[in-house]
Order: structure tokens, then C-alpha cells, then sequence
């Protein structure tokens, strides 16, 4: 496709004449001032690091960028970027896994807590297994529908509801009893 100088952006994504692209930025840049806080909230519980969380959410968004005519459609745009990072951790996992592996010492433990959500909530979303963590966080976090969590974990809406009430029947407990540990919590 040539743009208005006749010269070819097909390289853009497919957004099309200057203008355009032009539009699509300042579109994309609204998303990612109003959303990216957000974002990074939902995967700093999710990952426990600061500086991980900061870099994913950076490379979801970047992820965005280059297929903003797609997810500017999508239905709900922050979800997309915190499984986009969601699904980043995972590959920086499975790769820190096999470099632990290898240099034959553990991984870093999570510094600063989130300075907007309570300690003891924080560390006992942190304590729930993965995938009740990411369903109490798309759900309560991003206020994403029951299908719409299902859609982006690609599980059923049946186990959404599983897993958000195992979560917060165990979130329930470990709050209302302080003194239970975080081993206690992933059982």
C-alpha cells in the first residue's frame, strides 16, 4: 500500500496511509497512558517482581503495538496485555529454569510489595496457585465477565468459577488467620 508520497508502508502493521498511522498512535497512546498502571498492578501480583512486572507489561505493550489494528478491536484491550505478559512470564520462567538449571543456584525473590493493595492481600494472592491468581486478577482486578476470563486463559467458564472460588475461599481463610503460612496457601 503506498502512502500519500507514494512510498510503501506495508511495514506498519497495516495501519495504512500516514495518516492513518498517525491516528492509530495517538489512539495507542491514550490505551497506554489510561491503561498501563493497571496492567502493571494485575501482573506484579501475578509475578511478585517490580522489575519483571515492568519489563512484561513494556513488552505486551510493544506486543500491542505491532498488532494494534487487531487488538484495537479486541473487546477488552488491557486483558489482552496482561496475558500477553502473563504468557511472557512464562517463557522468561521456562528460560530462567534451564539458566538455574545450569549456573546451579535459585532465582531471585520478590522485592516491594504493591504499594496500593494491602500486604497481607498481596501476599496471599501471591501465595495462590498460578491459575487461581490469574483468575481472582483478570476477575476482580481487570472486572472481566466469567467468559471473557475463560476466553484469554483458553480454559472453560465452568473452571473460571472453580478457580475464582477455591481462590477466595482460600484468601478468605489465610485473612481472616494471619498466622497461616504462605506454604499453607498453595496446598
Amino acid at each position: 500500500m503506498d502512502g500519500p508520497t507514494g512510498h510503501d508502508v506495508k511495514g506498519l502493521g497495516g495501519l495504512g496511509r500516514c495518516k492513518g498511522v498517525e491516528q492509530a498512535a495517538t489512539e495507542f497512546a491514550s490505551f497506554y497512558a489510561a491503561d498501563r498502571d493497571e496492567c502493571l498492578r494485575v501482573v506484579l501480583l501475578n509475578v511478585g517482581s517490580r522489575p519483571l512486572a515492568e519489563d512484561l507489561v513494556e513488552e505486551a505493550f510493544t506486543r500491542a503495538w505491532m498488532a494494534w489494528p487487531k487488538v484495537r478491536q479486541h473487546p477488552a484491550r488491557r486483558a489482552w496485555v496482561v496475558r500477553t505478559a502473563l504468557n511472557a512470564h512464562i517463557s522468561w520462567l521456562r528460560r530462567r529454569r534451564r539458566e538455574v538449571a545450569l549456573a546451579g543456584h535459585d532465582v531471585a525473590a520478590a522485592d516491594r510489595p504493591d504499594p496500593v493493595l494491602d500486604g497481607d492481600l498481596a501476599r496471599a494472592l501471591r501465595g495462590l496457585a498460578l491459575r487461581q491468581r490469574e483468575v481472582v486478577t483478570l476477575r476482580l482486578l481487570l472486572d472481566l465477565d466469567t467468559a471473557a476470563t475463560a476466553r484469554l486463559l483458553g480454559i472453560s467458564p465452568g473452571t473460571v468459577g472453580v478457580h475464582l472460588h477455591r481462590a477466595l475461599a482460600t484468601l478468605r481463610q489465610h485473612l481472616s488467620d494471619p498466622s497461616r503460612s504462605e506454604q499453607e496457601l498453595t496446598r
